[in-house]
């Protein structure tokens, strides 16, 4: 069964009123302004690779949508939420990729099995906040889960004055070659 389609037993199945909207597609170039142009308050990001995670974030940044930001590996996981122009974005955080052999996939690393569930509630309750207009979100915050220690840490994020996405002159206007990029052969557009 299509992931979309799991989900949206799962969601019905806890409240029959709910409104799905299914995508069941690769995000991408081409789609992204369509999906994003939906009228999202905000876009809950799991993302499992890396150029796909630089177009979230640009698209973020073209429609003015906050992306909550999740991601794992191995025992640890991490949360913050990126407000567009006004905290930092993904490539604050992280400019360029790492090299493939420094990021191996969650297939190839592992992952505690459970680590899914707690950042997607901690991502989850950062989406109710920011839906609410409640509470402090983890904006320029960077929220670090440590379940060998089982520790929780916030970072402080600073907006990158020159970056190329959301910096005080962008050079990225447009979608890039994000699978070139994220394998260091794109240039910015």
């Amino acid at each position: 069964m299509p992931k979309v389609d799991s989900a949206e037993v799962a969601l019905t199945d806890l409240n029959p009123d709910v409104k799905i909207v299914k995508y069941q597609e690769r995000v991408n170039s081409e789609n992204v302004d369509r999906i994003f142009g939906a009228g999202w308050d905000a876009i809950v990001d799991g993302c499992d690779n890396f150029p796909t995670r630089y177009l979230v974030n640009d698209a973020s940044l073209f429609h003015k949508i906050p992306v909550i930001h999740g991601s794992i590996f191995r025992f640890d996981g991490q949360v913050t939420t990126f407000m567009p122009h006004v905290g930092p974005c993904y490539r604050c955080l992280y400019p360029e990729p790492p090299p493939a052999h420094l990021a191996p996939s969650c297939a190839e690393a592992g992952v505690l099995g459970i680590l899914p569930g707690i950042i997607g509630t901690l991502q989850a309750t950062e989406a109710i906040k920011l839906i609410l207009g409640q509470g402090d979100p983890l904006v320029g915050r960077l929220l670090t889960y440590d379940s060998l220690k089982m520790s929780f840490r916030v970072l402080k994020l600073r907006r990158d004055k020159t970056c190329p996405a959301c910096g005080e002159n962008p050079t990225i206007t447009s979608y890039i070659d994000y699978e070139g990029f994220c394998a260091g052969v794109a240039t910015h557009g």
